[in-house]
């Protein structure tokens, strides 16, 4: 009975001990999170200069339209010109910075991910707004090199136009 009393003892010390066990971070990840936040500040400041200094020349990137290719690097400066020429006062507000891994082997990759919201001012009604939205972005050479926008860009979109009828 004793011998049982301390093997289970035993097995829930070692399940504990492994519940709280840290995760290794992947040693890029941090540096990732600064250039992330710094893409993101930039947006908020209509510093496209920066934003395509950030940016991979090889850069893969889903657009948040529904049914839309993924595209590349001019495509995305392009459509990042459309939202700052759209809107004022963009500011992202992150919930969270989250380490992304590897889609084959499961292992922490440098990558992020991170789920906030949008705010600002759409310059031709003068409405407000707020966004939820969540990206990803995946690094090569300490540059974006991959990823995609995530929220209801038909909504945002129309309500927009509703507020001009």
């Amino acid at each position: 009975m004793k011998k049982l009393f301390k093997l289970s003892i035993l097995a829930l010390l070692f399940i504990v001990a492994s519940c709280n066990a840290p995760v290794d971070k992947n040693p890029e990840f941090e540096a990732n999170v600064e250039t992330a936040k710094s893409f993101m500040i930039a947006h908020g400041t209509d510093d496209i200069a920066a934003q395509t200094e950030m940016l991979h020349n090889d850069l893969l990137w889903q657009p948040p339209m529904y049914g839309a290719d993924q595209y590349g690097k001019a495509e995305h400066i392009e459509a990042l010109k459309v939202y700052q020429n759209m809107l004022d006062d963009i500011l992202y507000t992150a919930d969270n910075w989250l380490p992304g891994v590897n889609a084959e082997t499961g292992e922490l990759d440098g990558s992020v991910r991170t789920y906030g919201t949008w705010t600002g001012v759409h310059v031709e009604t003068g409405q407000a707004f707020s966004l939820t939205s969540y990206h990803t972005m995946d690094f090569t050479d300490g540059k974006i090199s991959a990823g995609g926008d995530y929220f209801d860009v038909g909504g945002f979109f129309a309500s927009f136009e509703s507020a001009t009828e």
